[in-house]
């Protein structure tokens, strides 16, 4: 797992471990993540699953409860059968897109 951070952004990249693995080590570090928006980026797998996916659901909606942005990248996945509770996005600027609306929408009340 590779952490950068762009000004209020952590972008966590999947090297070669599993995503239930992926997730159990940013759970594990979360607090080291919880002040920043996040982006995971999942472009190194060759597959990736609904089910994958659904991994990061509750890890999603605690960030998200936080007034914080999570996003995953990833142009392997059927956006169309991922839940609405959870973003996939197929590139990078999207997520940086993604980000600023619901900033923008945080700022207004919604």
């Amino acid at each position: 797992m590779i952490i950068d951070r762009d000004q209020n952004i952590t972008i966590i990249t999947q090297e070669k471990a599993s995503v239930t693995s992926l997730v159990s080590k940013i759970e594990e570090g979360y607090a080291e993540y919880e002040n920043y928006h996040l982006i995971v980026k999942l472009s190194s797998l060759d597959e990736i699953s609904l089910e994958d996916i659904i991994e990061f659901l509750r890890l999603s909606n605690n960030h998200r409860g936080s007034k914080k942005s999570f996003v995953i990248v990833s142009e392997k996945v059927d956006l169309d059968s991922v839940p609405d509770e959870i973003v996939v996005v197929p590139t990078m600027q999207e997520a940086y897109d993604i980000i600023e609306m619901e900033d923008i929408e945080r700022d207004l009340g919604f």
